[in-house]
C-alpha cells in the first residue's frame, strides 16, 4: 500500500477554497532539488513547472515570484510591475524566516503572510501549471487562474 501524503499548508488553503488540484510526489532524500529536475522526476514538460521566488525592495517589503523553472526572474520587470526602484532577490538563509517555507519546497501558497505575487504571463494560457506544494517532493498541479485566486497574485511579464 502506498504511502500517504501529509497535507501541506498550501494543501490545506486550496481546499478550504475548494480549487481542484492533483498532488504529483516524487522521490527525494529531503534535499533541494532545482525545478529541471523535478519536472523529470514528475514526468512533465518544463513549460508546466514552475518554481517560486522571493525578493525584496529593501528592508521587509517582500514580493513572490512564480516563473518557469527553466527561466530567470527579470529583476528589472519585476521592479516595474511592483512599482518598486531596485528589487533583489533575498538571501536563501532567510527563505525560512520570511515564508515559512525551506529551498526546493516554496510554495507561493501558505506562506507566513499573503505578500503580493505574482505570475509569469506565460502561465496565462496554459490548462495547467504545476508549483510546490510546501515540502520537498510534492508538487501541485492546478489551474494558473486557480493559483492566482489562491495567493491573490497577478499575472504579468516577469521573465
Amino acid at each position: 500500500m502506498a504511502k500517504k501524503m501529509a497535507k501541506t499548508n498550501a494543501v490545506r488553503l486550496i481546499e478550504q477554497q475548494n480549487i481542484s488540484y492533483e498532488v504529483l510526489g516524487y522521490k527525494t532524500d529531503g534535499q533541494p532539488v532545482d525545478g529541471i529536475s523535478v519536472a523529470e522526476k514528475i514526468g512533465y514538460s518544463l513549460k508546466y513547472v514552475y518554481k517560486t521566488l522571493v525578493a525584496a525592495a529593501g528592508t521587509n517589503h517582500y514580493y513572490v515570484f512564480v516563473v518557469p523553472v527553466a527561466e530567470e526572474l527579470d529583476v528589472k520587470k519585476a521592479a516595474k510591475v511592483t512599482g518598486e526602484k531596485k528589487i533583489e532577490m533575498i538571501a536563501m538563509k532567510e527563505l525560512l524566516a520570511v515564508t515559512g517555507y525551506l529551498r526546493g519546497g516554496c510554495s507561493p501558497i501558505g506562506m507566513k503572510k499573503l505578500f503580493p505575487t505574482y505570475i509569469d504571463a506565460s502561465a496565462e494560457t496554459l490548462d495547467f501549471i504545476i508549483v510546490s506544494a510546501g515540502k520537498i517532493g510534492m508538487q501541485l498541479k492546478l489551474a494558473p487562474q486557480d493559483l492566482a485566486r489562491s495567493c491573490d497574485a497577478a499575472f504579468a511579464e516577469i521573465v
